[in-house]
């Protein structure tokens, strides 16, 4: 990071600012393209790592992604303000963000799926304890994301 003044590095702030965030876009690479979805998404941090979680209909552009290139990066950000002056290039923005990389996969596992969309609806509602039947499992796709590098910015 260029900045280093601006950089996050404790892990309870790091947390913070992806619980502010409501959005999740990942870049997939579509034959030397790039393709950027915006998601929602829920969250677990277990041994260092963190694993991001996203629902998706069944089939699609983004599900052939997965399963034929599972190398994506990420980015999230939250808090843009803007901060005004007499000139224009004094003007400024203050944010946080995190960008990285990792590798995505479809969840099988149908735990690991009610799991992931348990941690997206308390995500996006701050409410647990949800109840997934077999048909609502059945009528998505669950897909994870683990982080393989992870940078937070932080410019109030």
């Amino acid at each position: 990071m260029r900045r280093k003044d601006r950089e996050v590095t404790d892990n309870s702030k790091i947390k913070e600012i992806i619980n502010s965030c409501q959005c999740c876009r990942i870049g997939f690479n579509d034959n030397g393209s790039i393709y950027i979805v915006p998601l929602n998404f829920g969250y677990v941090y277990n041994h260092d790592c963190y694993t991001f979680y996203f629902h998706s209909a069944k089939e699609g552009r983004k599900i052939d992604l997965i399963q034929n290139s599972p190398n994506v990066g990420f980015e999230m950000d939250t808090g843009y303000k803007l901060h005004t002056a007499e000139l224009a290039c004094n003007y400024s923005a203050g944010f946080q963000s995190i960008i990285g990389n990792g590798t995505v996969e479809i969840v099988n596992d149908t735990d690991e799926k009610i799991r992931g969309l348990s941690l997206l609806m308390e995500h996006n509602t701050g409410k647990k304890d949800w109840h997934f039947d077999e048909r609502m499992t059945n009528a998505v796709t669950v897909f994870k994301l683990t982080v393989t590098e992870l940078s937070c910015k932080e410019h109030l």
